[in-house]
């Protein structure tokens, strides 16, 4: 569904990434893996439109992105920001809906109120929250705000950037299983950028790692274990000593 030839970008100089190559499935869950800095979200942002790569092509269901309509393209995404990304000054309600109250996506107001609240629903958010201000939930409320508004436009691509940073570790479980299930069900294409391994194991259906801006490795979650390639093994066991060490 999604392919990414050659793809590089650089600022001020500095290569972030340099040459990658990847491709994700309709349907498959692919999580980007990498330490920080390694250009995990520069790569979502070329993707996304966000970031014009220097070089490279970036193809969507066979056709390059460049020659597709931008609002039609990005109507078929939704995204789960890192930092939730609400805004304040909205009650819960609105940032859920907030595509289906403008633009393309447009739908009556009281309608896009019952799609927000059945969004909430599917995230384990009653109703009372709908009129509720983002600074009043606690951050796995706001994390969950944030994914209910990812999914209410039906997208088929999601992504997710570092969905579980911030979060106890049982949160984490939480906003991962419910991603799994969201995903799964929808039948959408997922990307997620994250280091952390728990997440990685939960989500994915294929890893790919990115160091030294390109894929070091990609591969079947099940066989990121016994992979053999040192720079994965390496970031995936958290061990100080190994190539990626003597590179920094």
């Amino acid at each position: 569904m999604i392919q990414l030839r050659d793809i590089h970008k650089s600022f001020a100089g500095k290569p972030v990434l340099a040459g990658v190559d990847l491709a994700v499935g309709r349907g498959e869950s692919m999580v980007i893996i990498g330490g920080s800095g390694s250009g995990k979200s520069v790569l979502l942002k070329c993707i996304l439109g966000l970031i014009a790569p220097d070089r490279g092509q970036i193809l969507f269901e066979g056709r390059d992105v460049n020659g597709i309509e931008r609002d039609a393209f990005l109507s078929r995404f939704g995204m789960l920001f890192q930092g939730g990304a609400l805004f304040d000054s909205l009650p819960v309600w609105q940032n859920v809906a907030f595509r289906l109250l403008r633009g393309a996506l447009r739908r009556p107001r009281a309608e896009a109120r019952a799609i927000a609240i059945e969004k909430l629903r599917r995230v384990g958010l009653g109703p009372e929250v709908a009129d509720q201000l983002p600074a009043e939930l606690s951050g796995g409320m706001q994390k969950r705000v944030g994914l209910a508004r990812a999914i209410a436009a039906e997208p088929e691509i999601i992504f997710f950037d570092e969905p579980t940073t911030g979060l106890d570790p049982i949160m984490s479980g939480v906003i991962n299983a419910l991603i799994r299930e969201i995903v799964t069900e929808m039948g959408a294409t997922a990307i997620t950028i994250t280091h952390d391994m728990s997440s990685v194991r939960a989500i994915a259906d294929r890893v790919a790692m990115l160091h030294d801006g390109v894929i070091k490795w990609t591969g079947p979650v099940a066989e990121m274990d016994r992979s053999g390639d040192p720079y994965l093994d390496q970031f995936i066991n958290g061990r100080p000593e190994g190539p990626i060490a003597a590179l920094r």
